[in-house]
């Protein structure tokens, strides 16, 4: 299956998930960001390629929701409501994502 976990700048919070759950179960993940600025900025292939979308927060959900209805229609996305309080690689922010997504992966 494949992942893709969204945040913002795709620095810290989509990252770590994607360093996290990328090879579990023999899953697939990549990471992305909404903003212009964003180290990698999620796109139509991104979305198309996702089995399932992870969204850190609701504003990530409407961004995609509104520039990309098309591709995501009949997706699954995910709304993980985990606001932009960590660093990259977060022992708290590990544990959160694996409370949040591990019955997804199994």
């Amino acid at each position: 299956m494949n992942l893709l976990f969204l945040c913002s700048q795709n620095k810290r919070r989509s990252l770590t998930a994607e360093k996290l759950f990328d090879g579990v179960n023999g899953h697939t993940a990549r990471s992305a960001g909404t903003e212009q600025n964003a180290r990698v900025k999620v796109t139509p292939g991104l979305l198309g390629w996702a089995d399932i979308i992870f969204c850190m927060e609701k504003k990530h959900m409407r961004r995609i929701k509104e520039k990309y209805a098309d591709v995501i229609a009949g997706k699954k996305v995910v709304c993980l409501y985990i606001n932009d309080d960590y660093e990259f690689m977060d022992r708290e922010l590990q544990e959160l994502l694996k409370d949040c997504i591990w019955e997804y992966v199994q």
